[in-house]
């Protein structure tokens, strides 16, 4: 069943429909509560803009909306390496950061602007339900296990990368303090070497020992989606669903696992930039770690990219030390990364559906896997491909899938826009010192069942 945002787009094709079946435009008017020469005369511009689109061979132009801004020119690079090869232009548009995707998704439908490919995640594809193509019978669809499947719909998202999340670290700067991260495997561990660290500050040219932002604007998705999520699977088989099926079925928590994962959060929050953790961006953490002015930062595989491209210059005069990551080990036994592709690509059936999925063949191909791996940084989902990313991270991630020590990403199964409109407040406040471990984990229930309730 399609959603409510499309009733308006119902409404509107139904006037039309009446007033061309002969129905007086005043009936119309009355009826639908539209005006008849406006809604004429967008007919007829629109008529007008298909018409010259197809005479100046516009019908070849494709639109792609990347959700990860921070790939932005690579993914751009992609389209160029395209049109190079095949005639075809591709017009890429790239989220910024802390923007609603699907929000920006929703007003581009109803304002007929939407993109041909367009990312989703896994919640967001509810949205566009009946309106995907689906993309079973793609050659691409056999060469990986990450591809998105609807049980209705079929297969309806590309996987375009694999990412991780864990606690990363500056390798070199904890053989420096000599601390041996395999051994950190639980939490008091964990303290135990902050400690240490914080004592070689000066020693180390470290700022703080950790890179954690908690501002709620703009990083709610770091802290209510990526950070909460070790909290759902980390430790836990990738079929484990037990946390959030509590969560989406019961509308609820489990309290001794929060209150590890709590008082876990805590620790972090103690060795960090003070400056930052309350109104810290993005930019401002990925940074200062790739400067070398902390030795964790509380980030993805992803800002590889952004170490090796924007922050190039930083991290070259930092050394360009080895990378590594942990577990968010806040009980014993959590051993486990969170591995996943970020998100999907998905095709409009009201697009061009057939060039949008010769793209999409293409890009899982030779040309645009030597380009989204090699220059994007992505761990290719595709058991087919032959490069390797120089990212830092290519080889983490790596090693962590080969032994099988990862866990799946199952926040992303939660209600859409938990993490925007209320776990990151509450992180936030967290952070400010405004409640202590049992108290954001009682808010955090709070906000669990009234967010599903409400």
């Amino acid at each position: 069943m399609k959603k409510y945002l499309f009733g308006i787009m119902f409404v509107l094709s139904a006037a039309s429909m009446l007033s061309a079946c002969g129905l007086k435009d005043e009936v119309v008017e009355k009826a639908f509560n539209v005006d008849m020469k406006e809604l004429n005369n967008i007919a007829e511009d629109n008529a007008a803009e298909k018409e010259e689109a197809a005479a100046a061979g516009q019908q070849k132009t494709l639109k792609l909306f990347n959700g990860k801004g921070e790939v932005d020119a690579q993914i751009k690079e992609l389209a160029q390496k395209y049109k190079a090869e095949t005639g075809v232009n591709v017009e890429v548009e790239s989220a910024q950061s802390g923007v609603d995707v699907q929000a920006t998704l929703k007003a581009y439908y109803l304002s007929d602007k939407m993109p041909d490919i367009f990312v989703c995640e896994s919640s967001g594809f509810a949205n566009w339900e009946g309106l995907l193509v689906d993309l079973s019978d793609q050659a691409w669809a056999k060469d990986t296990e990450a591809e998105y499947v609807d049980k209705n719909y079929g297969t309806i998202g590309f996987p375009y990368a694999t990412e991780a999340i864990g606690l990363i670290y500056n390798a070199d700067l904890l053989s420096k303090a000599g601390i041996d991260p395999e051994t950190l495997t639980g939490p008091e561990l964990m303290e135990k070497a902050f400690e240490t660290l914080d004592s070689k500050k000066d020693q180390l040219g470290l700022t703080a020992v950790v890179g954690y932002c908690a501002e709620d604007e703009n990083l709610s998705w770091s802290t209510g989606n990526h950070i909460f999520g070790n909290y759902i699977d980390a430790g836990l088989d990738r079929s484990d669903t037990t946390y959030i099926d509590k969560i989406n079925n019961e509308h609820a928590i489990d309290r001794n696992r929060f209150l590890k994962f709590a008082e876990f959060i805590e620790l972090l929050q103690k060795y960090s930039d003070p400056d930052l953790l309350v109104t810290g961006t993005y930019d401002d953490q990925v940074k200062n770690f790739a400067s070398g002015k902390y030795a964790f930062v509380t980030q993805g595989s992803w800002i590889g990219a952004v170490m090796t491209g924007n922050d190039a210059a930083e991290y070259n005069k930092a050394g360009n030390f080895k990378v590594g990551m942990l577990p968010y080990v806040f009980d014993k036994g959590v051993d486990t990364i969170l591995t996943n592709p970020p998100s999907w690509w998905a095709v409009l059936k009201e697009g061009n559906a057939e060039e949008a999925k010769a793209f999409l063949q293409w890009c899982a191909g030779d040309s645009g896997q030597k380009i989204l791996v090699e220059n994007a940084g992505f761990v290719s989902p595709f058991t087919s491909c032959k490069y390797v990313a120089s990212d830092p991270f290519a080889p983490v991630v790596s090693a962590y899938i080969a032994s099988g020590k990862t866990s799946n990403w199952h926040w992303m199964d939660m209600k859409e826009g938990i993490a925007a409109n209320a776990f990151g407040k509450i992180f936030n406040e967290y952070a400010r010192g405004e409640m202590d471990a049992e108290g954001f984990t009682s808010q955090i229930a709070r906000a669990v069942k009234s967010y599903y309730e409400g």
